[in-house]
């Protein structure tokens, strides 16, 4: 199971990761929720296991998800897409394009809104989620999913020797870029007017509060 490299002793990610890819059948995809230490991490050699899986076109997706979606822990997490055969994978008894030497990025950190009467549990809408997998399935090649096109801030088509310019590390914001900025017909100098204003009152709230705190060490006997 470790064709891609032992995984290290006190961290099972690569290890489970190895396991799932080698049940999987000859056309077989799997996706895989990992905590995003597994996109970038170089210890005990788990960035080795990540460029051999690389390499070695075992990686179809990575997509990056926000925080607080899980019950069992706020911290972010990460979708890893595996692939047995990005070559001529089968969906629906429909060839797919052949993916080999791509692979697809999704930046997924600024979906989801908080449950309603949360103020700690977030959840993606199923807009969403369909805005997510409806990328995947184009770039794939499905054959009713329309054209892939990358979008910056969002996904991104990357090819091996981009990846290996990131030293395979697989983090989607890293490939993605930045959205596009909306424009608007507001004048520069006006919004800096509208920001120095901003500034300048929280500078003067700030020294307001900065006296009030030497008026209530005084009254206690500490002078600063």
């Amino acid at each position: 199971r470790w064709k891609f490299g032992a995984p290290p002793v006190g961290n099972a990610n690569f290890a489970w990761m190895q396991h799932i890819y080698d049940k999987l059948g000859s056309t077989g995809i799997a996706g895989v929720v990992m905590a995003n230490g597994s996109m970038s991490s170089m210890s005990s050699g788990e960035g080795d296991i990540r460029r051999a899986m690389v390499e070695a076109e075992a990686v179809d997706a990575m997509i990056a998800l926000p925080g607080q979606l899980f019950y069992g822990t706020q911290i972010p997490a990460c979708i890893w897409i595996l692939a047995k055969d990005k070559s001529n994978g089968v969906a629906k008894d429909a060839k797919l394009r052949d993916r080999r030497g791509e692979v697809l990025f999704i930046d997924a950190r600024k979906m989801g809104a908080l449950v309603t009467g949360s103020r700690k549990q977030k959840e993606l809408s199923r807009e969403e989620i369909a805005r997510i997998a409806g990328a995947y399935h184009a770039w794939r090649g499905e054959p009713d999913a329309g054209a892939y096109a990358d979008e910056p801030g969002f996904c991104m088509s990357a090819s091996l020797a981009d990846i290996e310019k990131h030293h395979y590390a697989l983090t989607p914001g890293r490939y993605v870029g930045a959205a596009d900025m909306d424009e608007d017909d507001e004048a520069f100098e006006d919004k800096m007017a509208e920001l120095t204003a901003r500034v300048a009152e929280r500078m003067t709230r700030g020294r307001e509060l900065e006296e009030e705190i030497r008026q209530r060490l005084a009254g206690i006997g500490y002078e600063v």
